[in-house]
């Protein structure tokens, strides 16, 4: 799976990523830190990256298109170190795999996560 991290998360996320085998890119590092969420999503679907951000736009402009990809990982957590991010990330991304790959928009919450098959909205 391929992650394209949001610039409303640290570059240090892409990094830990990459240290654990995903493949990981920051919007920043490919020359899109002051990009559109638009740009940044069609980046992400052309590159068949799911998009990692704390950005609530994602989830409103998936809706709105009513595509099924890119997937979107949103982290509406307390805790917004990048340690408490990536371990979140990790203990639960097996379970959402098969989501993200079908196209998908995952929500983690302190207490919860929401999951929600892509298109929103649609048939």
């Amino acid at each position: 799976m391929r992650f394209l991290v949001d610039n409303s998360l640290s570059p240090r996320l892409a990094e830990a990523l990459r240290q654990l085998d995903h493949e990981a890119i920051h919007v920043g590092a490919i020359g899109l830190a002051q990009a559109t969420d638009e740009i940044i999503f069609e980046a992400a679907a052309q590159e068949h990256c799911v998009i990692i951000a704390q950005d609530t736009d994602f989830g409103t402009l998936l809706a709105r298109r009513r595509e099924r990809y890119p997937s979107v990982m949103l982290f509406r957590c307390r805790v917004k170190s990048t340690e408490a991010i990536l371990k979140l990330l990790t203990a639960n991304l097996e379970a959402v795999t098969t989501d993200l790959d079908a196209g998908a928009v995952v929500v983690f919450e302190d207490t919860r996560i929401r999951l929600r098959r892509l298109p929103i909205g649609g048939p």
